[in-house]
């Protein structure tokens, strides 16, 4: 499309879209509006300018994150609050009192400080009160209160800023130090606009999730534990819990007012005891899996796909995802049936769940496109998985009707002349033999991937799904067992419902560990630098004017 059809886009949807993604990067509202503004006016003055747009949406995703990027380099709100180096490296250029003068700043400065720690109606009552002069009444009217509750809340609030003061505690004057904390993050679902993790930016954020781990804090409480005026938590808390969809966010607030974790977060401890539960039971679970592949080989191979050849080493990494997902799928499904009976799955469009970074990132995934009229097929599905020897060819996202590799595997289906190939297309058709969509023979080229008519995508992984049915059932029970105990002892009780992510978290070594285990056996080979036609595969439909046979 050309640049000037740019607005054309801007329905109410894509401006909610990119109002959430200023609203998580800005400190509030106001903030937020005018960021989302300054997009506004970018992607404005680019539909002014000549050119064509491929892919517009990415592109205007691109101008929003630039125009950030420009944002957060002149904004300096909160340099003065946060510091996260050595709040020791800081004190020497903090000049000393010399005058009296000096002392009475200092000690004012300080009184504001403790009011803002208090929490939002006891520190707008200081402020109006105080500074802008406003009475008990007018104070009541804006905060919808009765004036005796106006007068109790100045009192109370005086009370504790001037025991505050008086104690002086050192922590008070130094600028807030927080620690690095990392955590590894996984999700489920479409990420597309529902991901809160996006709203989770900033080390205090992190921090604030630690501190609401493991029992439901207050405003007041966070900023106590974290030293950090509580205006700053109040509105921390709204983003974390409002999330990128207005609907999940990261905290939940409780109705006595307090904040809670929204998603399983394993400390490393708990991370390490569940994994381990899992991992006694890998010798047996992979010599079960060794023997069926070798019964089952010939079948596997008798599968109908469309390639002009196949090898039992792409079927199997094809196979490899759901071969471990299904010793996890029979712990979770023994979990449900016998320990968590009651608790229902959380309906919505993306779950998150995570656990304290502690070095060993299982990076195994499965992504997966569709699209439709593409190369003369009417229905057309790609996937592809990674593992630690499998790079993805790509992610949720990909444009098919953009993705020429991805065509010329297609149109390879039953035999590509190379010498049809335009000048335009024989750099990507390199390109596609390089990572493993297609492979030569002669004049020739052939799909390399795995093809199978869609016709015959429901029974893809059906003797796959054969190891549901008993083959581990005693590990299983064994570790459903042990995991439950474990979950219950952790989880918080709010979070029980979401018992499957923490499953998942503790099944994570699996892949990884089985996938070394078939390698060893010899039964898999991966792609010499981790890209290949391992690992993915596509389902295409027929159409009356293009035959798949």
């Amino acid at each position: 499309m050309k640049k000037q059809e740019l607005l054309k886009l801007m329905d109410s949807e894509l401006l909610e879209k990119l109002y959430g993604f200023c609203y998580a990067r800005t400190a509030d509202s106001q903030e937020g509006q005018e960021l989302c503004s300054e997009i506004l006016l970018a992607l404005v003055k680019a539909a002014g300018t000549q050119g064509e747009l491929d892919r517009p949406y990415p592109f205007i995703w691109r101008v929003a994150r630039n125009v950030y990027a420009d944002y957060a380099r002149d904004r300096r709100r909160r340099s003065e609050a946060f510091y996260q180096g050595d709040p020791e490296d800081l004190l020497p250029l903090v000049p000393a009192p010399e005058e009296a003068e000096d002392d009475c700043t200092e000690l004012l400065n300080t009184v504001y400080r403790r009011i803002a720690f208090l929490t939002r109606a006891y520190r707008e009552a200081m402020i109006w009160f105080y500074l802008d002069g406003m009475s008990a009444a007018e104070i009541a009217k804006r905060q919808n209160a009765s004036e005796t509750t106006v007068r109790q809340r100045l009192f109370s609030a005086r009370k504790k800023v001037r025991n505050e003061v008086e104690e002086m505690n050192e922590p008070a004057n130094k600028p807030v130090a927080l620690d690095t904390i990392e955590f590894y993050m996984f999700g489920n679902g479409n990420p597309n606009g529902n991901n809160p993790w996006e709203t989770c930016t900033r080390q205090f954020s992190r921090h604030i999730l630690w501190v609401c781990r493991k029992k439901p804090q207050s405003p007041s409480e966070i900023a106590a534990q974290l030293n950090v005026p509580t205006l700053y938590v109040e509105e921390e808390l709204e983003i974390l819990t409002r999330g990128l969809n207005g609907k999940y966010g990261l905290l939940r607030r409780m109705d006595n007012g307090k904040y809670a974790l929204n998603f399983i977060l394993f400390d490393r401890d708990v991370t390490e005891k569940a994994q381990d539960i899992y991992m006694e039971h890998l010798p047996a679970v992979s010599d079960i899996l060794a023997s069926f592949i070798e019964a089952n080989r010939e079948e596997y191979l008798a599968f109908p796909y469309l390639n002009r050849k196949v090898d039992l080493n792409l079927i199997l990494w094809q196979q490899l995802h759901q071969m471990a997902d299904t010793f996890a799928d029979n712990v979770e499904r023994i979990l449900s049936e016998e320990y968590f009976p009651q608790m229902k799955k959380p309906e919505r469009p993306y779950s998150v769940y995570a656990h304290v970074a502690n070095g060993k990132m299982y990076r195994n995934g499965w992504d997966g496109v569709t699209g439709s009229h593409v190369c003369g097929y009417s229905s057309v599905s790609v996937e592809n998985i990674y593992t630690a020897h499998v790079r993805p060819h790509f992610h949720c996202g990909l444009n098919l009707s953009t993705d020429l590799p991805l065509q010329l595997a297609l149109r390879a289906i039953r035999g590509l002349a190379a010498g049809s190939l335009s000048e335009e297309e024989k750099e990507p058709a390199a390109r596609a033999v390089e990572e493993g969509y297609l492979y030569r023979e002669g004049d020739m080229l052939y799909t390399k991937i795995l093809v199978n008519d869609m016709k015959d995508q429901h029974r893809l992984f059906a003797i796959t799904d054969r190891l549901s049915h008993g083959y581990f059932e005693e590990p299983a029970r064994i570790a459903a067992g042990k995991l439950s105990e474990l979950f219950r002892r952790e989880i918080p009780e709010h979070l029980l419902a979401e018992w499957r992510f923490a499953n998942q978290l503790s099944s994570l070594p699996l892949m990884e560990n089985l996938t070394e285990f078939l390698i060893g056996k010899g039964l898999l080979t991966p792609p010499a630098d981790g890209i290949g036609a391992e690992g993915c595969w596509m389902g295409v439909a027929r159409q009356a004017l293009h035959p798949l046979s």
